[in-house]
């Protein structure tokens, strides 16, 4: 309970903070290029350190690294609404600020990942993920709706400070709670050897495999379409900061719904790939309509992407947990994270250029239209639907 008051608390700043920002750099530089970057700086180094600090989690008193990589985050993150209210604030200084929130997220990801099967049974883990998840979705709902009418009202200074101070609060719920240490069997290995045996137990998974490279792919694609959705709102008569938050809410309302269905609705792993590829279909149809259609309609199918996002992500996090051994899962999810979204800061940075010369809503609508061509060829591999599919108790994973 205290991991998930920390998490809700924190995952609320978290979204009132990257939307304040998103909004505090155009209103200061007008540059969607400058936007881009600065996303991609705080990106960066988290997928760069990612495998790493996946080695540290399966090390490491995970209870302990988590807790201080919130302490670390909160005192910048602080110091930067400190900043912004004394009327000093540079945007070099928010790019600092971006590293080390980058950096603590590279750390505190895979040991939180691999926390949750030693908590609860094989048999409910995505009902485990889907609860932990509506912490974040929760704060997604909340802190989007609610942060674009509070940038308004308030100003950027006070959310900033918001977001620090939620970071302290959640250091202080994990020195408090009860989070297993993991004991690691055989010899020790040497860092370099760990961090090997991570990746090949990795990419000997055919099925995991394919999804990761698939899952880079989409993600550049999807990255560049998602981050231009704020400048278009940002420059399109009668949207807004104020309806960009009501849309990011209604996100938050379609992935609540999804991941509130999954923690009480078990899905046999048959039935699985069905639901897991009708689920990446609709998102991308989805998205390739909202910039065309009226805001009324946006929201409607921006909860329509979000429940079928939940339950894609509650699929994938169970299935890693499921098929992984738990003194290795946190460099497996270290890995997987930075082979996933590795190319996710060169998508925001080519997304903000490509918008000084190309119009937001055409370039939107193309990426999305990308990811709808790569998701289809998906349903003719064999090893990406057993993956799918994965039932440790009846097969193998191989």
């Amino acid at each position: 309970f205290l991991v998930w008051q920390g998490q809700l608390v924190s995952s609320l700043g978290d979204v009132v903070y990257q939307l304040a920002l998103g909004f505090w750099v155009l209103k200061v530089t007008g540059s969607t290029a400058l936007m881009g970057t600065l996303m991609a700086a705080s990106t960066l180094p988290r997928i760069l350190v990612a495998p790493f600090a996946g080695v540290v989690a399966d090390r490491a008193d995970r209870k302990w690294l988590m807790t201080w990589m919130e302490l670390i985050r909160g005192v910048f993150v602080t110091l930067i609404g400190i900043a912004a209210f004394g009327g000093w604030l540079q945007v070099w200084m928010v790019f600092v600020a971006g590293v080390v929130i980058g950096l603590g997220g590279a750390f505190f990801g895979p040991a939180m990942g691999a926390c949750v099967p030693d908590l609860v049974s094989s048999g409910k883990l995505v009902q485990a993920n889907s609860a932990m998840q509506l912490v974040g979705t929760g704060s997604m709902i909340f802190g989007s709706v609610l942060g674009g009418f509070l940038y308004q009202a308030m100003g950027e200074a006070r959310l900033f400070l918001f977001n620090g101070l939620s970071y302290l609060f959640s250091s202080l719920m994990l020195l408090f709670a009860r989070i297993p240490r993991v004991i690691r069997t055989g010899a020790p290995q040497h860092f370099i050897a760990d961090l090997r045996d991570g990746f090949h137990l990795a990419w000997e998974m055919r099925g995991l495999r394919i999804l990761v490279l698939a899952g880079a792919v989409l993600n550049f694609f999807a990255v560049i379409g998602l981050v231009l959705l704020l400048p278009l709102f940002e420059r399109t008569e009668g949207l807004g900061p104020a309806r960009y938050g009501v849309l990011m809410g209604a996100v938050g309302v379609g992935f609540f719904a999804g991941f509130a269905a999954a923690a009480i609705v078990p899905v046999p792993p048959a039935r699985r790939f069905r639901i897991f590829y009708g689920c990446s279909i609709i998102v991308s149809v989805c998205m390739i309509a909202i910039p065309l259609v009226p805001f009324p309609v946006m929201v409607v199918l921006s909860v329509v992407t979000g429940i079928t996002n939940a339950v894609m992500n509650g699929f994938i996090q169970s299935l890693v947990q499921m098929a992984v051994p738990a003194d290795m899962r946190g460099k497996v999810f270290g890995l997987l994270g930075s082979l996933s979204t590795g190319l996710t800061p060169l998508a925001m940075a080519l997304g903000g250029v490509l918008a000084e010369f190309i119009p937001v809503r055409l370039l939107i609508v193309s990426c999305f239209a990308v990811t709808l061509l790569i998701f289809l060829p998906l349903a003719l591999s064999a090893d990406f639907r057993r993956f799918i599919n994965l039932d440790p108790a009846a097969q193998p994973q191989g």
